[in-house]
């Protein structure tokens, strides 16, 4: 499991660190991890060109530091100081010492510098930045983007902040992010993840307490231990029934997609209740179907409402009705009633994409994918349900509190037709295989982006194609 954790909790597990130390070690250990993952990035240290974009913050330390470190290996090391009064005055000596140089921010000589450099350390803003780059530093990153040099970010990309993942303006682009102690929800979570290239984390001794993280991230043995799987004794009611109210005359499709996913998902059986019970039979055979209505489909221990449903609301509140997990895709985000939703006693999973969840919560959609931390917690809260945000990063929140999870297994490519109602119908039959709202929609979702990844293999695929490769994906995670 990634735990991420907040600026606050973060320098207060640095301070009671520092307090057992001598002083300057911890900076010490920041700077030798970063060094050597700048030489391996580098390959060959000795007549490289280096040069540090050095702010005011102990990030800049960090990137003197390690500066003066690569320049005793033989490197060409320039330190370009943005606020020159106020540069860490260690790691500048220990830099000069070592045979590094000085050049000023606004000189010509440091854009031919950047220009010309194997490796940018961006040491300008630490984790306590708020807001974009100024001016100075914005002009600076436009040089380094005009460049070739590999760019690696000290703890953070400068620009972008470390609690929500929210670039605000101007950032620096990195190649690379060597972070220190532990993660920063910013690197995990887009817009900002765009902006920190591989994420790498340097041990340097830091204990933030477990119970304080703010941001958690599924690997293959969290999401193994949280499979369903059969036993001797089991049977298809036991192994749980999902129902499927999905589908119309206009989209028929939806309802396939949906039920391709959930049998897919580990539950024993699916029911499916709507218009599009033919062409369900037709590619699947083994669904057990119904025209009427949810009420009188018959046991199930989980629901799914909404792909492709149009205007169907009474299908929506009655299966708000029951008695059983539901989860809310598409349409049926649109039809629930909120109070409805919030008056349910048995847990909702809500899975809107930017502009549904813009849509419910009455604001544009960029606010939502610039913000996305935030705009998954707010819906949350709102509607008292866990909500699924789907993007690029993956938000999953529940009303309760606790670590947002956060997955990134997916692809591009999973921006595609019915890829979504695929997803739904994953999610919904863990949930009536017994997995609580947060795991079912994490774990639908770390298994659904492995599949668009091993469906597409770097080309177009569709929908019907991910749901194919579900079972790949779940043989990958359980080995």
């Amino acid at each position: 499991m990634r735990t991420a954790y907040s600026v606050e909790t973060v320098r207060a597990a640095e301070r009671a660190l520092m307090a057992r130390l001598p002083e300057g070690a911890l900076m010490q250990r920041a700077a030798a991890g970063l060094a050597a993952a700048c030489a391996e990035l580098l390959g060959r240290v000795y007549g490289s060109r280096v040069v540090l974009l050095v702010g005011s913050g102990d990030n800049g330390g960090d990137a003197l530091y390690a500066g003066a470190r690569l320049a005793r290996r033989g490197a060409g090391v320039t330190a370009v100081l943005l606020t020159p009064g106020r540069a860490h005055g260690g790691g500048l000596a220990a830099l000069r010492r070592a045979g590094g140089t000085v050049a000023a921010a606004d000189s010509a000589a440091a854009d031919e510098l950047l220009l010309g450099a194997d490796l940018v350390v961006d040491g300008i803003v630490g984790i306590g930045g708020r807001g974009g780059l100024r001016p100075d530093a914005e002009r600076l990153a436009g040089v380094v983007a005009r460049s070739r040099a590999a760019v690696v970010a000290v703890d953070l990309p400068s620009g972008v902040d470390a609690d929500t993942g929210e670039v605000r303006g101007a950032a620096l682009r990195a190649d690379l992010t060597v972070t220190f102690g532990a993660y920063k929800p910013g690197l995990l979570v887009d817009p900002a993840r765009e902006y920190a290239g591989v994420v790498r984390l340097i041990g340097i001794g830091l204990e933030p307490p477990p119970a304080d993280a703010v941001l958690e991230s599924l690997q293959h043995a969290d999401v193994a231990r949280l499979l369903p799987l059969p036993t001797g004794e089991s049977d298809k009611y036991r192994r749980g029934v999902v129902g499927i109210a999905a589908g119309s005359a206009r989209y028929p499709g939806a309802a396939v997609l949906a039920v391709s996913g959930a049998l897919r998902g580990g539950a024993g059986a699916v029911r499916y209740v709507g218009p599009a019970g033919d062409a369900v039979i037709a590619r699947f055979p083994e669904t057990l179907v119904s025209d009427a209505g949810p009420a009188k489909a018959g046991r199930v221990q989980a629901w799914v409402v909404g792909p492709g449903a149009g205007d169907d609301a009474a299908a929506v509140a009655e299966v708000l009705e029951a008695d059983v997990p539901v989860l809310l895709d598409a349409d049926g985000l649109r039809l629930a009633d909120r109070d409805a939703v919030r008056g349910r006693t048995a847990p909702t999973l809500m899975t809107p994409h930017a502009g549904e969840a813009a849509a419910l919560l009455g604001v544009r959609r960029e606010e939502v994918e610039t913000a996305r931390l935030s705009a998954v917690r707010e819906l949350a809260a709102v509607y008292r349900a866990t909500v699924l945000l789907k993007g690029s990063t993956t938000l999953v929140a529940d009303f309760a509190g606790g670590p947002v999870r956060v997955n990134a297994t997916g692809t591009p490519w999973l921006a595609t037709a019915g890829s979504g109602d695929v997803l739904s119908g994953l999610a919904g039959s863990l949930l009536a295989a017994g997995l609580r709202a947060a795991d079912a929609g994490s774990v639908a979702a770390y298994l659904h982006g492995l599949a668009g990844r091993f469906a597409a293999e770097g080309a177009p695929t569709g929908a019907h194609d991910v749901a194919s490769h579900i079972p790949k994906a779940w043989r990958d995670v359980r080995n």
